[in-house]
């Protein structure tokens, strides 16, 4: 297959990799970087999804795209540009030539639930942050294309990601700055890098057009859990708590939810390499054991 890889980053990256390693063309496109999408196995392609202009040259015909372009700086003028505006113009720039399908990355974050319940796709969509309703908007371009005009759109509502070199809770904990809030009953959902690449590379494969699928391993845990078992594997003493203020929690769009990801393992079939946080921080507890 011809594949393009909109924004590989930490996520991108990997998945390029797998898919070159199992014998893809593999294209990634990005305003700079061309040494490093090489390394990884792809064709480097130059562009802005923000600028349509330097969209117009560029090649139209491959068989699958992933757009999982990620904005980590600015605003949410700056978040709707790279997202929103960013889908509409490559939906523009493919809509002549579509590809045979074209998978969206978004996130768990447009869920707003806060009461600890198991969440599916068919849960409401009510971010409780500017920048999750931002991605939904992004969302709902790709889901309206594909409504309206047949356009293959899948999106993927990615959880926590964590892997080598990243994972917030874990680098808190070892920092010594992790702090309990609350109780510590919050619940977290989490996914390693590596299968998030695959969850990307099984909807290309097996997803429905129009469907939206949450890639997120197979245990939900509740945050004092997940400081207790790392406590007892790295042999340190359990972060303090912090008062936990709802109005506080609020504002920053905290939620508590357990998301399911029934849906993905039994409509695309994915086994998960890492199926649990456990499995998935292995290498990360053994390099902070060698200290």
């Amino acid at each position: 297959m011809r594949v393009l890889i909109i924004g590989p980053g930490y996520v991108g990256l990997e998945l390029g990799r797998q898919l070159a390693g199992a014998g893809h063309v593999v294209f990634g496109l990005r305003r700079g970087g061309a040494a490093e999408l090489a390394a990884a196995g792809m064709h480097p392609l130059r562009g802005d999804i923000t600028n349509p202009a330097s969209l117009a040259g560029l090649p139209v015909r491959f068989d699958w795209v992933v757009n999982c372009v990620s904005s980590t700086h600015g605003g949410a003028d700056d978040y709707r540009r790279v997202y929103r505006e960013g889908m509409r113009n490559v939906l523009n720039w493919l809509g002549g030539t579509p590809p045979g399908k074209f998978v969206y990355t978004s996130s768990t974050g447009v869920y707003g639930q806060n009461d600890g319940s198991l969440v599916d796709e068919s849960a409401p969509v009510e971010p409780p942050t500017e920048t999750g309703r931002v991605l939904a908007e992004a969302e709902a371009e790709l889901l309206t294309a594909a409504r309206e005009s047949g356009f293959p759109g899948v999106v993927l509502r990615v959880a926590g990601i964590y892997g080598p070199g990243r994972g917030w809770w874990f680098k808190q904990f070892l920092a010594g700055e992790a702090r309990l809030e609350g109780d510590g009953g919050r619940w977290l959902n989490m996914i390693h890098r590596d299968d998030v690449a695959g969850a990307v590379a099984a909807a290309l494969a097996q997803g429905r057009t129009g469907e939206i699928y949450n890639a997120v391993d197979d245990e939900p845990v509740r945050q004092r859990d997940f400081f207790a078992w790392l406590a007892a594997e790295l042999g340190r003493p359990l972060p303090p708590s912090a008062p936990e203020d709802a109005n506080t929690n609020h504002r920053r769009g905290l939620t508590s939810k357990r998301v399911s990801n029934g849906k993905l393992k039994r409509e695309l079939g994915y086994g998960f390499r890492f199926p649990t946080f456990r499995e998935g921080y292995a290498a990360e507890l053994a390099a902070a054991r060698r200290g």
